[in-house]
C-alpha cells in the first residue's frame, strides 16, 4: 500500500488478486488518500466475497414511496387507490422507521379505523397496502401469520327485475347525460365491467345493418382477469342498436378511438337537450357515477352498477338450455360466490323444468288410460265420438317423441 503526489493531486496503488490498482484520490490531502485508499481496498474485498451492502433502513413515508415507484402493470384506477391508502397510512407511520411496525402498531391501526366508521372491507384494503409495502422491504413474513383481517358482511349482487330495468331506462331518458343510454344497455345486456367498457374502442366493436335491424360483437381487449380478456360477446338486437346510435353521433372517430371516450356535457344547440363536446377520442371516458345515482335516486331502484352484469348472468343461468361453460365464456372470470349463487338459480331452474316435464307427462298418461278405456269397452262413452277420443292420443305421442 502507498500514496504518491502528483502535482497538487494525491493518488493510492496497490495490489489486489494480482492486479495492480491505481487510482487518483482527488484531493490535495494524503491523510484522505490514504483513507480513500484502504476504502477502496475494503470495497473490492466486499464484492469478491459477494458480502451485500446493508441498507439503512428507511422511514415509513420514502419506503411507501419507494414501494409506489415499483408498482407495474396495474391499472391507474388501482394504483391511484394504492396512492390514497398511502396517504392514510402516512398519517400514521409516516415518521417511523419502516422496522418498527409491528402487530400491535396494525391491530391498533384497525380498531382505530372501525371507530371511525369505516367497513371492514375498506379496513382491510388499507392493511393490504400495508402488506405490500412491508413485503417489498422483507418484513411481512414475522407478520403473516398473526395478522387477521377483519370480517365483514359483503354486499352480494343482485338481479334487476324487468319492471326495475324499466323504470331505469326511463329515467336515464330523462338524464341529462347522452352516453347514459348506451352504457345501460351495452351492460345490462353483455355483462361487461365498467372498466371494461370504458376501454373498449372502436376497432373492438363490429356493427352490421340486417332486416330486423343492427347485429354485431364486441372483443374485450382489456379486462381485470386473464379469463375476461380476449372474449367474444355477441350483441342483443337492443345492444347493438343503442352502440350504432351512439357512434353515429360520434363519425369523427377513427378504429382506435374510445367508444367512449372523454367528453364533457352542456345544452345542445338552440336550448333542445344536452350536448357533447372537448372530446378526446384517446381518452377513456371519466365516469358517470353523478348521473347514475340520479337516475336510481328518481327510478327509486337501489342497485349498484355492477349488479347489471349479475342480471345479464342470473338471466343465462335461469335458462335450462345456456351451459355454464358458456357463461363462463360470456362473463369471463366469475368469482366462487357468484357460482353459488347461480348454481342455486340454475337448480331451481332445472327443478321447474323436471316439474313441467312431469305435468305434461301425467297429463299424457291420463289421456292415453282414458282412450285405452274407450277401445276396450264394448260400448262407447256418449260423450266422445271416435275422432274425439284420438286426439289426445295424437298429442301425447308428439310430446313423447
Amino acid at each position: 500500500m502507498s500514496v504518491f503526489k502528483r502535482g497538487t493531486t494525491w493518488w493510492f496503488e496497490f495490489n489486489f488478486e494480482g492486479q495492480r490498482i491505481r487510482e487518483s484520490a482527488k484531493t490535495d490531502s494524503k491523510r484522505i488518500a490514504e483513507k480513500a485508499e484502504r476504502q477502496r481496498r475494503r470495497e473490492l474485498e466486499v464484492a469478491i466475497n459477494r458480502i451485500p451492502k446493508r441498507a439503512r433502513t428507511p422511514l415509513f413515508k420514502f419506503a411507501a414511496e419507494e414501494w409506489l415507484s415499483s408498482l407495474s402493470g396495474l391499472a391507474n384506477k388501482t394504483i391511484a387507490a394504492y396512492r390514497q391508502y398511502v396517504k392514510t397510512l402516512n398519517t400514521e407511520f409516516g415518521d417511523r422507521l419502516i422496522c418498527d411496525i409491528g402487530l400491535d402498531d396494525i391491530v391498533r391501526l384497525q380498531r382505530k379505523r372501525v371507530a371511525q366508521g369505516k367497513s371492514p372491507r375498506t379496513v382491510n384494503y388499507e392493511v393490504h397496502a400495508l402488506r405490500l409495502i412491508l413485503k417489498h422491504f422483507n418484513l411481512w413474513w414475522p407478520l403473516a401469520d398473526k395478522v387477521r383481517m377483519l370480517k365483514g358482511e359483503r354486499r352480494p349482487g343482485r338481479a334487476l327485475s324487468r319492471e326495475e330495468e324499466t323504470k331505469l331506462i326511463g329515467e336515464i331518458g330523462k338524464s341529462g347525460s347522452p352516453a347514459l343510454l348506451p352504457l345501460f344497455i351495452m351492460s345490462i345486456d353483455s355483462g361487461l365491467r365498467a372498466s371494461e367498457i370504458r376501454t373498449l374502442k372502436r376497432g373492438d366493436a363490429t356493427l352490421a345493418r340486417n332486416e330486423d335491424g343492427f347485429e354485431g360483437e364486441i372483443i374485450v381487449r382489456q379486462s381485470k382477469t386473464d379469463a375476461g380478456t380476449g372474449r367474444v360477446i355477441p350483441l342483443t338486437r337492443r345492444a347493438a342498436a343503442a352502440l350504432a346510435a351512439w357512434l353515429e353521433s360520434l363519425p369523427e372517430a377513427g378504429p382506435g378511438a374510445h367508444v367512449f371516450p372523454r367528453h364533457a356535457v352542456g345544452f345542445a344547440p338552440e336550448g333542445r337537450g344536452t350536448a357533447i363536446y372537448d372530446i378526446d377520442f384517446g381518452q377513456p371516458m371519466q365516469g358517470w357515477k353523478t348521473a347514475w345515482a340520479r337516475v336510481r335516486k328518481d327510478a327509486k331502484v337501489s342497485c349498484r352498477w355492477h349488479d347489471l352484469r349479475h342480471t345479464l348472468v342470473s338471466r343465462l343461468a335461469e335458462l335450462s338450455n345456456v351451459s355454464e361453460e358458456t357463461i363462463r365464456a360470456l362473463a369471463g372470470h366469475v368469482s366462487p360466490q357468484m357460482l353459488r349463487r347461480y348454481a342455486h338459480i340454475r337448480a331451481s331452474a332445472k327443478r321447474a323444468a323436471i316439474a313441467s316435464l312431469e305435468t305434461a307427462a301425467e297429463g299424457t298418461s291420463g289421456a292415453v288410460g282414458e282412450a285405452k278405456s274407450d277401445r276396450e269397452s264394448p260400448q262407447k262413452s256418449p260423450q266422445f265420438g271416435e275422432g274425439e277420443a284420438q286426439a289426445p292420443i295424437q298429442a301425447g305421442t308428439k310430446f313423447l317423441n
